[in-house]
């Protein structure tokens, strides 16, 4: 086991490097001019244009400008265009909204996920299969955005149960969770939704593949009760499918919060991302894709590891 996860920590530099050239490059490429962005152009000179350009390293040619934007990445010293702040403190100080959001989440998804999928495997092609095919088919067609603003307009504008923005209360810089529970009810909700969607499909199709197995069929004729028989045989042996997608979904959600973390005004990493966007703030824009480069990396180690814990006999080399 070592000697592998040693191996693909190995594999993941060429990637990274790959990943980091092609995402500078469009970076780069892409239209608008951070100079121009940052200042207003019909109260600029040529001169001052001039000067901005070359406080920001635009001057010099691409291969040289990508060469110190990565030795300033690494050593943690890359400042962004528009605050002059470093990159790095600006990512760690958004970083615990996103970890939260994103846990939030996906602890939501799992757990209505193989709730769902569960039950349906246990009944199936009956009223309440039909009701969580339901559910799935809604989480999945659904999306985010909408699903946000219906229920800010349920919850929080007609009923008022809920607050409409925010991750605490104002004035409040603490992080108390009971003050921060009600903030983040409804984008763990919209979230998670498309996870929950997901994860009630794989269980419920991988359960009623175990059921029909043999040991499924030993265990009960064995007389052991049927609790034991569903969760220690069927739903760990149907646990592979659903593995995947937690290695998949962790980072997405990185970037999937992006959308949410806008509409409910939540400081978090991917509200970051999308203003650099806007702005052409090169260095947090290629510092947020490298990092989640490296979530998809590590997420996909995680669920090649998680194969091994659940089914004894996979083997890792």
């Amino acid at each position: 086991m070592t000697h592998y996860i040693l191996r693909r920590l190995l594999i993941m530099v060429p990637l990274l490097f790959g990943i980091s050239v092609v995402s500078y490059g469009i970076i780069t490429f892409a239209p608008g001019d951070p100079a121009l962005l940052l200042a207003d152009p019909e109260q600029i000179t040529a001169e001052q244009l001039a000067a901005a350009r070359e406080s920001l390293g635009l001057d010099d040619p691409l291969p040289v400008r990508y060469v110190k934007t990565m030795k300033s990445l690494f050593l943690g010293d890359l400042r962004s265009f528009r605050t002059r702040q470093p990159v790095l403190e600006m990512i760690v100080d958004r970083m615990p909204t996103t970890l939260t959001l994103g846990m939030l989440a996906i602890l939501f998804g799992f757990t209505f996920g193989i709730t769902i999928g569960v039950l349906q495997a246990l009944k199936p092609y009956s009223k309440l299969d039909d009701l969580g095919t339901f559910l799935s088919l809604v989480g999945f067609a659904v999306p985010n955005f909408w699903l946000a603003l219906m229920l800010i307009l349920l919850f929080a504008v007609r009923l008022g149960w809920l607050p409409v923005s925010g991750i605490r209360p104002v004035g409040s810089t603490s992080w108390n969770p009971i003050e921060m529970a009600p903030h983040l009810v409804l984008p763990t909700i919209v979230l998670g939704s498309g996870l929950m969607a997901s994860i009630a499909r794989y269980t419920r199709s991988s359960m009623l593949e175990a059921l029909d197995q043999d040991y499924v069929l030993a265990a009960r004729a064995k007389g052991l009760p049927e609790r034991l028989v569903i969760i220690r045989h069927a739903l760990r042996n149907s646990m592979l499918p659903v593995i995947t997608l937690l290695g998949f979904y962790v980072p997405f959600l990185i970037g999937g919060a992006a959308v949410v973390e806008t509409i409910f005004a939540l400081p978090g990493v991917g509200r970051l991302a999308l203003d650099s966007v806007f702005i052409r703030d090169y260095p947090v824009i290629l510092s947020v894709n490298v990092m989640g480069a490296v979530a998809v990396l590590l997420g996909n180690l995680l669920s090649d590891i998680g194969y091994a814990v659940v089914d004894p006999r996979i083997r890792l080399r």
